[in-house]
């Protein structure tokens, strides 16, 4: 899997924001298919950091309604990971 197909995006959250000041946990949105390896691959190619650890998560999408018409959102996956001391993402560089 090309790396650029494993992380789709940040997941920019009040909790994921507070994981990355204390923790130095970084959340992202992810592939399905991809596993822990695959990620922490991605991750330190692209933004080149030391990976300590990666936790996944699969997230049941929601069933919404609109009027008389149901719909369900689709499934996703997301990623915990956990960067070594010294190494940092910002997302907003400027």
């Amino acid at each position: 899997m090309i790396i650029y197909d494993v992380i789709k995006k940040p997941l920019i959250t009040e909790k994921s924001t507070i994981e990355k000041d204390n923790k130095n946990v970084v959340a992202f949105v992810v592939n399905r298919d991809a596993n822990k390896i695959e990620i922490k691959q991605a991750a330190e190619k692209l933004f080149k950091v030391e990976v300590a650890a990666v936790r996944t998560v699969n997230v049941a999408g929601k069933v919404k309604r609109a009027g008389k018409f149901v719909g369900k959102r689709s499934n996703w996956k997301k990623a915990y990971v956990t960067l070594k001391e010294g190494s940092n993402v910002d997302f907003f560089e400027v």
